[in-house]
Order: structure tokens, then C-alpha cells, then sequence
């Protein structure tokens, strides 16, 4: 279950667990957040997959003791783009692998390169872990 600290008309935070059904959650939390919003419809398709495939990595990689928590951020600008924000504690950086045809995972990182009207990794305020984000616009959900 999300424990959601903040919430704004903007502005949405919640903290998950390191669990697999995680992603399912972020999604949830992004519907949420978006569909009151008369510009967060056509930001729903790549929002969700791109949240759903960063929570993902780091419910998977991130290298971080046993009960730490997956800091998640949803910010609309007035333009329509959308921020999302996955926060761990892991500070190593991910790095998009090659792309094998026979791998059945190893493209997350690879959609969001694509998706994402652009994307970056960013240490945390303190030292401790990182923070990868992106960023969705209505051109970049509509193609």
C-alpha cells in the first residue's frame, strides 16, 4: 500500500515499497494524479509505462538495505509535461544496456530513452541514493 505524503493540483508524492507488485501501485498513483486533469488523458499510455518500467529498475537493482522505501513524484507543469521522479537509495547510476532480440528483459531503460521527451539520473539531496527522471509531454505521449 502507497503512503502518499503530498498532494497538490500539481504535485503528487507517495513512497512504495521494494515489491513487484510496486509498479502496478505507481501506476495506480499516476492515474490518480492525472485524470483530473483536462490535459492528463493523453499522458496516461507513456506515463504509465515509463513509471511502470523506472519503478521497476529499481525495485530490481537498486543495491540497498533490507525495508528501504521507492520515493515516487508526479509534477504537471502548466504546459502539460509531465515529471515523473523514482527516488532509492542505491546511488550507483543505471545505464541503458544493448538491446538483445532472444532477452526477455533489459528494455526499460531503452523505452524510457525512446519514450521520454527527455530523462536523467540526479544524486539526492543528502548524498544518499539517486533519483532517475523523465519527462512526458503531449507531443512525445502522441507518437
Amino acid at each position: 500500500m502507497p503512503e502518499t505524503v503530498s498532494t497538490t493540483p500539481a504535485e503528487q508524492t507517495c513512497w512504495l515499497p521494494r515489491h513487484r507488485k510496486s509498479p502496478r501501485t505507481a501506476r495506480q498513483e499516476l492515474r490518480s494524479f492525472l485524470l483530473p486533469h483536462p490535459c492528463g488523458e493523453p499522458l496516461l499510455p507513456t506515463g504509465e509505462l515509463l513509471v511502470s518500467e523506472l519503478v521497476t529498475n529499481s525495485v530490481q537493482h537498486a543495491r540497498v538495505p533490507r525495508g528501504r522505501l521507492i520515493f515516487v513524484r508526479f509534477h504537471l507543469s502548466p504546459d502539460a509535461t509531465l515529471r515523473i521522479e523514482v527516488h532509492d537509495a542505491d546511488s550507483e547510476k543505471p545505464m541503458p544496456r544493448p538491446i538483445s532480440t532472444s532477452a526477455e528483459t533489459g528494455r526499460g531503460l531503452f523505452l524510457v530513452q525512446e519514450l521520454a521527451q527527455s530523462w536523467g539520473c540526479s544524486p539526492r539531496e543528502g548524498g544518499i541514493g539517486k533519483f532517475i527522471w523523465c519527462h512526458v509531454t503531449p507531443e512525445a505521449a502522441a507518437a
